[in-house]
């Protein structure tokens, strides 16, 4: 049984003179072909998990409401009489963000997409799909007017975007967030949340020294080789992406969790990236 337990102070100097080393001993790439093929085959590779794990892997992520003021729910009488809002969650997965985010805010309709039509499948069969509230609907957010084409231009408030961007190749970083950027309305709000350098899981790939597609780039090994990919990100890289990419930057910082195993008796440290941007 894993616990987790949150930090307000970075991991000790230590952590990060183990991960830097660790990191830059892992210099050599997968071949080529594997490389090309697990980026070309990003979205079946992602179908594949959700066949293997159905609605079972990931828990509901209430735990966004309290990072993300946007999205705390209206209490009390106030209840149900908040401005409506519309939002976009990018990698929808099987609606572990979406359910919760409906119950929670009922003047609230969310567009929901993720490019494994397996994981739509479970969104729209289960007991809490609401059709009048939500629209789910498979799309790869690096492809040109996919999302506006089901969403529309300029039609959102919120769009989410947590441990999506990391599953997907870093060339196709900067064409994604401007797709986000086209469904959003002027001032609108990207929430993002990653996975940071030096994270653990970082770490163990380059322990492994058979992941690495480039650099900050692994594929999970557990499914080689229908494997899904994992980047990850530095604050500077990040506040570039966005603001070359028509937003600016509210807020952005690294996020540092503890997590423990009790059944190996490790604790290990996780090392997570979140941000807000508004598009300008």
């Amino acid at each position: 049984m894993n616990g987790v337990l949150e930090r307000k102070q970075r991991p000790g100097e230590e952590h990060f003179e183990r991960a830097e080393k660790i990191i830059a001993e892992d210099n050599t790439l997968i071949p080529p072909f594997w490389i090309n093929k697990y980026k070309k085959e990003a979205a079946r590779n992602w179908d594949i998990f959700y066949k293997r794990n159905q609605t079972k892997f990931f828990r509901d992520r209430h735990w966004v409401a309290k990072e993300f003021d946007e999205l705390a729910p209206i209490e009390g009488q106030d209840r149900g009489q908040d401005k409506a809002k519309v939002l976009l969650e990018a990698g929808c997965g099987v609606g572990n963000f979406l359910f919760p985010r409906l119950e929670a805010n009922p003047n609230m309709y969310i567009f929901a997409c993720d490019f494994s039509p397996r994981a739509i499948d479970f969104v729209k069969n289960s007991e809490a799909f609401d059709p009048l509230r939500c629209k789910p609907f498979v799309c790869d957010i690096t492809h040109e007017d996919a999302l506006t084409k089901e969403v529309g231009k300029e039609m959102v408030d919120i769009a989410s975007m947590i441990f999506v961007l990391s599953a997907i190749a870093p060339e196709n970083h900067a064409k994604s967030i401007q797709h986000i950027a086209s469904t959003l309305k002027p001032g609108g709000t990207v929430l993002f949340r990653d996975y940071a350098v030096f994270d653990e899981a970082q770490i163990r790939f380059s322990k492994k020294k058979e992941s690495k597609l480039a650099d900050n780039l692994y594929v999970r090994g557990d499914d080689i080789p229908a494997g899904t990919m994992s980047y990850f990100f530095s604050t500077q890289e990040l506040e570039d992406l966005f603001t070359n990419n028509g937003f600016t930057c509210a807020t952005l910082e690294y996020v540092y969790r503890e997590t423990t195993n009790r059944a190996e008796d490790i604790a290990v440290d996780r090392i997570y990236i979140q941000g807000r941007f508004v598009k300008t």
